[in-house]
């Protein structure tokens, strides 16, 4: 039997999980958190022995991506490997994958193959750059992707050279809009029948994610630099020193500004004609951070936070990763959730999902599974006979 339901929502689809790293299992958690029958399709151990680009099986980053799975192992490139899948892929309703775009046509378990035994199957890929063009077989990771789509560009302070995000925001990126994507292919499937392909790329989601940077470019002409922790157009926005440590203060529009001023007691700010204007503060931007901290350096973080907040100006703390989860609004909001495994891992703490649906909520129902833990429960549901699978272990597929 399936393992227990993270949620009601996705339960009547089955989801063929062939992604490795982190943007396509991504993906995938997108589909298994919500309740899909999802099956990561893992190689065979004989031919896999070596740590992963994943990392260790039992460390964290593996153990975030692959909650709420189940797992089978099957040698893809075996003739019978092959043919198993395509057996399964007969009865899902999506494939997920991020091989490089020619890998899946030299095993036959493309879309243009699968499709012809289900028509209504979704398929899923994932590419470093995208499944054709000149960069089509490169291999692709994330900080490729964040150097070629140009944040790193925009990233870090003027003057010190690139610099990356401190996290795999293209990976996730791509996850995410895969994971949009198979939903929107899942209900348009509602009206027409049919499945199709989804393909995205880290690229692409790089690109996407540029946003308002990428717009002032394409409308304005405008090539946007590195702004540091000033926010490239609102002003003042940004990091500023406390007496005890630094805040961030953002403000917008010039009633903002005002209240900002009246909080930190700071009229000459208001008066000065350097900061008149919305226009003005952006080209005297050093100078007025300056004014501000100088007032701001009468008092600790905590005091600023409480009395600028209660002005009406957005100010908040700047958390190390173990500051986030002491925080109280963190705490109140339950995105933690945590599982007894069973096993030597003990109890597993994730990080849930940031939506929630008042009917039919998502919660940790399985941990991570073992590799192959579930083959043979999930190859009897799928038709085969105990001698098939039998054969099947005779002959190393699995």
């Amino acid at each position: 039997m399936p393992i227990a339901n993270a949620s009601s929502a996705l339960q009547r689809f089955t989801v063929l999980d062939l992604t490795r790293v982190r943007a396509g299992p991504t993906a995938v958690r997108q589909l298994a958190d919500w309740g899909a029958n999802v099956i990561k399709v893992e190689l065979p151990e004989h031919l896999d022995a070596g740590e992963g680009l994943g990392g260790a099986r039992h460390g964290p980053d593996f153990q975030n991506l692959h909650r709420n799975k189940r797992s089978m192992t099957l040698d893809l490139k075996s003739p019978a490997g092959a043919a198993t899948f395509r057996r399964l892929a007969a009865k899902a309703d999506v494939v997920v994958e991020n091989f490089r775009p020619d890998v899946k046509t030299r095993l036959g378990i493309d879309y243009a193959t699968l499709s012809k035994i289900n028509p209504r199957l979704v398929y899923a890929s994932i590419s470093g750059f995208g499944q054709d063009g000149p960069y089509r077989d490169r291999p692709g990771f994330d900080q490729i992707a964040q150097g070629l789509g140009g944040l790193m560009s925009i990233t870090g302070e003027p003057g010190r050279g690139p610099m990356r995000v401190g996290i795999p925001v293209a990976d996730l990126s791509a996850g995410l809009f895969c994971a949009l994507g198979i939903l929107v292919a899942l209900l348009e499937r509602e009206q027409s029948g049919r499945g199709q392909e989804v393909a995205t790329s880290l690229l692409q989601a790089q690109i996407f994610m540029l946003d308002f940077q990428a717009s002032r470019w394409l409308n304005a002409g405008e090539v946007p630099g590195q702004a540091g922790n000033n926010h490239p157009t609102s002003v003042p926005t940004g990091v500023f020193k406390t007496r005890d440590g630094y805040i961030n203060i953002a403000t917008a529009g010039g009633q903002m500004w005002e209240r900002l001023c009246k909080a930190i007691d700071a009229p000459a700010l208001l008066a000065n004609p350097q900061f008149a204007t919305a226009r003005a503060r952006l080209e005297n931007r050093d100078a007025l951070n300056r004014a501000i901290e100088a007032h701001l350096a009468h008092c600790t973080s905590a005091d600023w936070i409480e009395r600028l907040n209660a002005a009406g100006v957005p100010t908040g703390a700047i958390n190390s990763v173990e500051q986030v989860f002491a925080d109280p609004q963190v705490a109140h909001l339950g995105i933690v959730q945590q599982i007894e495994t069973g096993d030597a891992r003990g109890t597993l703490k994730v990080v849930g999902q940031p939506v929630s649906l008042g009917r039919t909520p998502t919660r940790l129902a399985a941990a991570p599974p073992e590799r192959g833990q579930h083959t043979l429960e999930v190859l009897s549901e799928f038709g085969f006979t105990a001698a098939e699978i039998a054969t099947l272990r005779e002959k190393k597929v699995l």
